[in-house]
């Protein structure tokens, strides 16, 4: 079956189920396409949505943005973004706010700031966002009599290893097969906020193969309690020991200095040390304070252009 009926079908087709060939047991990822032109609204490019029965974490929408005039003669950087139901309309948020993914990476498309990218929101699972958020080894930092406290507070099953392995073998594997990608490490990015901020270094770390930077907006340092330094201290002698090599990287951190953004510039101050030591300079790292900027998606999108045109300026 060659890419152009492949995706036919899975446009098409909105009660077909395709199977990714992986070789990986008897149980195989599925992608159900479905049709969003009715109910989504999106001020440039298009967007097709696809329903995902993982072998590793629960099920859950993806949402993929094509951008203007996509063609399958050219090919494509790709930006996965988490908590993919905040990106695009906030008439569906829970909100009703959004970071305005499509216009602000569609003007900065036909300003030729960036170039033509595919944006891919992965949608969190509600009451499981914060176990599949958080870096899942970064607890084997904290020592043990303190970890075994925590745990006993609120034990919580850790499965930011299992959104991982669903992402890169699962997900990037049907993105790279399904469009025209560039799918290498240098053409492959992250970016989320909040929680997501963590999981997007937490991937970088985990998979500097696999991916060539990451974006962390309003990076939730503090983890699960705003008034302990354990969580943060562990995450960062996690990224002392796994943050990849600057000269392959390219890392973007900011937050801002109101409601919930408040607590993070100590923490982001350790984290920006550490970057320091492990050799990265402006060339690829940028570390930004917002004077008045909140923990919303109003906030993250008003600065969204500065994250996507440091990480995709090289293309």
């Amino acid at each position: 079956m060659n890419l152009n009926f492949k995706r036919l079908l899975l446009l098409l087709l909105t009660a077909v189920t395709l199977s990714c060939s992986f070789e990986r047991s008897e149980q195989s990822v599925q992608f159900s396409a479905t049709d969003t032109t009715h109910n989504l609204q999106v001020a440039s490019g298009s967007i097709e949505r696809f329903y995902v029965e993982s072998k590793f974490v629960d099920s859950r929408n993806v949402d993929i943005w094509l951008p203007e005039n996509y063609s399958e003669t050219n090919q494509y950087p790709v930006l996965y973004m988490h908590d993919g139901q905040m990106l695009f309309d906030s008439t569906k948020t829970w909100n009703n706010q959004e970071w305005k993914v499509d216009e602000v990476a569609g003007n900065l498309i036909t300003n030729n700031k960036i170039p033509p990218v595919i944006i891919v929101g992965i949608w969190n699972n509600g009451d499981q966002r914060f176990a599949e958020y958080f870096p899942e080894k970064a607890i084997n930092y904290i020592p043990k009599v303190q970890r075994d406290s925590l745990m006993k507070l609120g034990p919580v099953e850790l499965k930011a290893d299992n959104y991982l392995t669903f992402l890169v073998k699962e997900l990037k594997t049907f993105v790279d097969s399904t469009y025209s990608t560039k799918s290498g490490t240098e053409h492959s990015y992250l970016m989320g906020s909040s929680m997501g901020g963590l999981i997007s270094i937490y991937a970088l770390s985990e998979y500097p193969d696999v991916f060539g930077g990451a974006a962390c907006l309003s990076t939730h340092w503090v983890g699960s309690s705003e008034a302990a330094t354990i969580i943060p201290k562990a995450i960062n002698d996690y990224l002392e020991t796994n943050l990849p090599a600057p000269e392959d990287h390219r890392i973007y951190f900011d937050h801002g200095t109101a409601t919930l953004d408040s607590l993070y510039p100590p923490y982001q101050d350790i984290v920006d040390q550490t970057m320091r030591q492990k050799g990265y300079t402006s060339d690829h790292w940028i570390s930004r304070e917002f004077e008045g900027g909140d923990h919303s998606e109003k906030s993250w999108s008003a600065r969204l252009e500065i994250p996507l045109q440091f990480l995709f300026d090289k293309e």
